[in-house]
């Protein structure tokens, strides 16, 4: 039987890291997810067969635990299932969130089972316990407030004097409690109390954390929670929870490094700044004015166009346009104009939240552009056409050093020909800085809903087409 298991958990970690590697271009991802499915599948399906492995002495307690067992698989992927069948795409960095943090409460309770269920005493397994203990625990906690956060359930930081000071007290004692926890034996009481503070601790570090730094936040829990998963895996000698949880901690930790370079910040900037505090402040008076125009004149400026780059955000996704605006791509290009995508590493509420948006529309991959690969092509573009971005197009980024977002790249839309931005009114972005890319003299502004907006571009460029003759050719 270990010889099957064993093999089962190599075919699991094979599966895992190479669906992670399918993952990382658009055309396989989705042959990618499918394969580290199998893989978590497999992964679960042969931890059954510890069954048959167990003492005489535990086998009256069988049935209750694969009962148990039944019952979680039944829940989880019903769940799941569901959730994931039926989540909006603006919805998907807080599911991502509620996740990670199921993932963490897990390996929490494989070192809470690990400690109360009675563990060997063997000081370097308990050590790795009690550490995975915590790193679960805050993931969990801290996923939930970020979930919390990013769902509109707080849409303020929670903040207090000397909130960081009390933080790092909290976890010096955590690690005085679970260093004592690991020299004495037993210790039921302290050791609830250890997770109780584990689990106030996840709370506390996350609630002074703006709702902008929440994707950034999201990932470094992803990396906690498959440390801790690969502890976990540790600790019952199982190599497919480790190897699954030290490529999900190493793929997080790298994404996470990722994000903040994007945002020209350090994860520590993150965690410890009180960003758009001071905002406001900081950013001083823009010059110029806001100068709104129609859809329809937006929309034959566009058709008159040779090159138009569009970078799309949040407020894409928020009006479920994305098939709208690939029927208006779709006009523009049977006209003969080049149409190219640019998107930001952090466009939308979590990396890839634009590729997965435009994918769903049937956006082919090769019109779809990084911020590094498209950056030097927007000074030849006759119209760049923003729609829901805000802070990823925002000039003060390169011009105003008084600015929180200084120094972080943006997409150079500021040096199309004309830029027209779709906005659903004059509120300020996710990071809470006015932009001063609205003001400059080749912007105009179009208000309104992006699926209005889009619809009434799309029969602006439609009415330009005489009667009975097809767009191709007009062109």
């Amino acid at each position: 039987m270990d010889w099957i298991i064993d093999a089962c958990d190599l075919v699991a970690a094979f599966l895992l890291i190479y669906g992670l590697k399918q993952m990382s271009s658009p055309v396989t991802a989705r042959r990618g997810i499918i394969l580290a499915g199998y893989g978590m599948l497999v992964a679960v399906l042969v931890s059954l067969l510890y069954a048959f492995g167990i003492e005489a002495s535990a086998k009256p307690h069988l049935m209750v635990n694969l009962s148990l067992t039944g019952i979680a698989l039944v829940v989880g992927l019903g769940w799941a299932w569901w959730k994931g069948r039926t989540v909006q795409i603006t919805e998907m960095p807080q599911m991502v969130a509620l996740f990670n943090g199921m993932g963490g409460g897990s390996a929490a309770a494989i070192a809470a089972a690990e400690f109360f269920g009675g563990h060997s005493g063997d000081p370097i397994g308990l050590t790795v316990t009690m550490l995975g203990a915590l790193i679960g625990c805050v993931s969990l906690s801290g996923s939930i407030i970020a979930w919390a956060k990013l769902d509109g359930r707080m849409r303020k930081p929670w903040r207090m004097p000397g909130q960081r000071f009390l933080n790092g007290i909290v976890f010096l004692v955590l690690i005085g409690l679970g260093a004592y926890l690991v020299t004495k034996t037993g210790g039921n009481i302290e050791g609830i109390v250890f997770f109780l503070i584990a689990l106030a601790l996840g709370v506390m570090v996350t609630v002074p954390i703006g709702g902008a730094d929440m994707p950034v936040v999201i990932s470094l829990y992803n990396a906690l929670t498959g440390l801790a998963v690969a502890l976990g895996g540790f600790v019952l000698q199982n190599p497919a929870l480790m190897v699954a949880g030290m490529v999900v901690g190493s793929a997080g930790t790298l994404l996470t490094l990722l994000m903040a370079k994007a945002m020209n910040r350090s994860v520590r900037n993150v965690l410890f700044s009180n960003f758009g505090e001071v905002a406001i402040e900081q950013q001083g008076e823009i010059k110029g004015r806001l100068k709104p125009v129609e859809a329809s004149d937006a929309a034959i400026t566009m058709r008159y166009a040779s090159k138009v780059i569009i970078a799309p955000g949040y407020g894409l996704a928020a009006a479920q346009a994305q098939q709208k605006l690939y029927e208006f791509v779709k006009l523009l290009q049977a006209a003969g104009v080049d149409v190219k995508f640019a998107i930001h590493p952090v466009a939308g509420r979590m990396p890839g939240h634009m590729d997965v948006l435009l994918a769903e529309a049937g956006v082919p991959y090769d019109m779809i552009f990084d911020l590094d690969d498209i950056n030097d092509e927007f000074k030849t573009a006759d119209v760049a056409l923003v729609i829901g971005a805000n802070d990823v197009v925002n000039p003060a980024a390169k011009t105003n050093k008084s600015s929180p977002i200084y120094g972080m790249p943006i997409l150079n839309v500021d040096q199309a020909h004309q830029i027209y931005v779709v906005k659903r009114g004059q509120g300020r972005g996710y990071a809470g800085i006015e932009n001063e890319l609205f003001y400059a003299d080749n912007c105009n502004m179009v208000y309104g809903d992006a699926q209005v907006v889009l619809a009434k571009m799309v029969q602006a460029v439609k009415d330009l087409v005489p009667s009975g003759q097809s767009v191709q050719a007009a062109a």
